[in-house]
């Protein structure tokens, strides 16, 4: 059982554990559905929504981040650390970046406002090197 430093308690999951194994696996920034069909096959009574709930769990526990790429599907990651995403306007290819050209942003707007800073994202949109060849 994990416990979030919340005090919120979760037992013990093999398919939040390979869905984790799977997403720490992957750059491809998945979506539940293609994780849902990569571990169907090792848990045949899997649902998607038991993909999302343990994605959820995941989420809450500081283990996964949900990217809001501007598609109609949800993306995962299990990368957690400062980075950023520069994301494909045409495939939708998202691609991590980790150079943190901005390191102090965070503390410089909580000293000039008087704002909580949890942290930042920053995304880059454009089009990627395998696109911008098909064009």
């Amino acid at each position: 059982m994990k416990q979030k430093p919340s005090g919120k308690h979760y037992r013990y999951s093999r398919q939040r554990e390979r869905i984790l194994e799977v997403l720490r696996s992957t750059e491809s920034h998945p979506t539940a559905t293609w994780l849902y069909d990569k571990l169907k096959p090792e848990f045949p009574r899997l649902s998607l929504g038991t993909v999302y709930r343990n994605l959820a769990i995941l989420i809450d526990l500081g283990l996964a981040r949900k990217i809001d790429a501007g598609s109609t599907f949800d993306r995962f990651e299990a990368k957690t650390e400062p980075h950023y995403h520069l994301i494909c306007r045409k495939c939708g290819k998202i691609f991590d970046f980790g150079a943190r050209f901005f390191p102090e942003i965070d503390e410089e707007i909580r000293r000039s406002t008087d704002f909580d800073i949890e942290g930042h994202r920053i995304d880059f949109f454009g089009t990627c090197s395998d696109c911008n060849r098909k064009s």
